[in-house]
């Protein structure tokens, strides 16, 4: 630039330099080049960091979604699409139990409850007050009693995943109507698997049941496509956030983490104890962030145009970071929990309870 300028100085005064107009079209034009939307692609981000550029064809495909419909389903799969707690939870426990050769375990209704209610559904705390109250077995070891909870828990979930892929699990009464009355009308429906308490292949297991026609029609986000999707390429990987708050508060979240794991052992130092906090929380937490946002991308609208249907309390409180509507369906897992931040809370589909109709009227 300095040469140029000092090359001006040389001209003759009387010499005009003149510039060809620039094109009305050129002007206006706005230049984005359309990369893979394969999970291996890089980007070139411009030098104001603050702003993200999306690819030509993702603006394009998000406006004209935006344009065809105004709302989208976020459907979670335990608790919405079947109750599986109440089908199965405890009957799987039974079969690991049987499994395992524990003759002397057997939960009927009542000591699940119980147990259940005094672990706050915590499994493995579950099983400890079991057997703490009736003894664990003569030839375990004292040290190895995490152990073998943990060999109980994953026989468990085996026994749960057979259960799930059975035609013993039957789905919620009127899920089928729910759905096919929003695909007929357009819009357009996910179905989270990611963050699902049971995992995804459980969870897959029971959307299954749907039947061949309706899956073709839907989209479900599981931990790959969380994975693929925008958002987690630029926020949970190594790319640029597309918002800096949450970037600050992910990173205050590990720190408050860290700290009171320090502080918990200093305190335990000082008392002659071991201490492990479980600081891996905040890191679920930012999946299922991640997946209510992948589900929204998926549904090609804003976060704050589609509703979730949530049958846990951790996709509400997830929806109420991102600002997402959340419709609570009750299920035998939280029957008594409460939701505060929820639009509303209801009991099934159909009739008195959730339709499509109330939901495209925001009548809660």
């Amino acid at each position: 630039m300095a040469s140029m300028a000092s090359r001006s100085l040389l001209l003759p005064r009387s010499l005009a330099i003149s510039r060809p107009p620039m094109p009305e079209a050129t002007k206006n034009a706005v230049h984005c080049h359309p990369f893979s939307t394969s999970s291996s692609f890089s980007l070139k981000f411009h030098p104001k960091p603050s702003r993200i550029l999306l690819p030509h064809c993702a603006a394009s495909d998000f406006q004209a979604s935006k344009a065809s419909h105004e709302l989208g389903l976020l459907l979670e799969v335990e608790g919405v699409i079947a109750d599986l707690h109440r089908l199965g939870n405890r009957q799987a426990f039974n079969v690991a139990f049987q499994n395992l050769g524990l003759d002397c375990a057997s939960w009927p209704e009542p000591v699940y409850a119980d147990l259940f209610r005094k672990a706050s559904g915590d499994e493995e705390k579950m099983l400890t007050l079991f057997f703490n109250r009736v003894g664990w077995p003569t030839s375990l070891p004292t040290n190895e009693k995490g152990t073998f909870t943990k060999n109980v828990l994953r026989e468990k979930r085996k026994a749960l995943e057979e259960f799930a892929a059975s035609s013993k699990l039957l789905l919620r009464p009127g899920v089928e109507t729910f759905i096919d009355d929003a695909l007929n009308d357009g819009l357009p429906v996910v179905v989270l698997t990611a963050y699902s308490k049971n995992g995804d292949k459980t969870s897959r297991s029971i959307i299954e049941k749907l039947g061949h026609d309706r899956l073709s029609k839907i989209k479900v986000v599981g931990k790959e496509e969380m994975e693929g999707s925008y958002y987690a390429q630029l926020v949970l990987g190594k790319g640029v956030s597309s918002s800096l708050d949450e970037q600050l508060a992910r990173e205050v979240r590990k720190a408050v983490s860290m700290e009171k794991q320090r502080v918990a052992e200093e305190v335990a130092s000082t008392l002659k104890l071991s201490v492990n906090l479980d600081t891996s929380t905040s890191e679920s937490f930012e999946n299922i962030v991640a997946t209510l946002r992948a589900g929204a991308e998926y549904a090609g609208l804003p976060a704050d145009n589609c509703i979730l249907i949530a049958g846990s309390q951790s996709g509400v409180l997830g929806a109420d970071r991102i600002g997402m509507p959340c419709v609570v369906l009750r299920s035998s897992l939280t029957a008594r929990a409460e939701f505060p931040t929820a639009k509303a809370v209801m009991d099934g589909f159909g009739g008195a309870d959730l339709t499509i109709s109330k939901l495209q009227n925001k009548r809660w």
